[in-house]
């Protein structure tokens, strides 16, 4: 059973608190957080991502009141819905974003392998 694991997941991007990995069986990037798994088809991710990278963390640092020392942060689609601290929301945005400068990476890294095989 770990043979099948191994050959049809690829671990994209690992944080302290999370990893992500490309399952090829689903076709969709799997990310684990703080013991919460999601899966996302890309364009699903890429919208998670950005809703992450738009929270504003530096009005949330000066606010005082008790209400901004957390945001709920939810996707359209209902796999994540957690009320994460700023702590976690700097954590997770780091593992998004690795996660997607990999994939970009790889995606560059692939156009480069096919244009030279031409």
């Amino acid at each position: 059973m770990a043979l099948v694991s191994d050959l049809t997941t690829r671990v994209l991007f690992e944080t302290e608190k999370g990893y992500s990995y490309q399952c090829d069986l689903t076709n969709s990037i799997i990310i684990n957080f703080v013991d919460t798994v999601s899966s996302y088809k890309i364009h699903d991710f890429l919208i998670f991502q950005r809703k992450v990278n738009n929270v504003d963390i530096l009005n949330m640092l000066y606010d005082l009141s008790d209400q901004s020392d957390a945001q709920l942060i939810e996707t359209t689609k209902r796999n994540f819905s957690r009320n994460l601290t700023i702590c976690e929301i700097v954590q997770l945005r780091d593992l998004l974003n690795g996660t997607k400068f990999t994939l970009n990476l790889h995606s560059m890294l692939c156009s480069m392998v096919n244009v030279e095989l031409i």
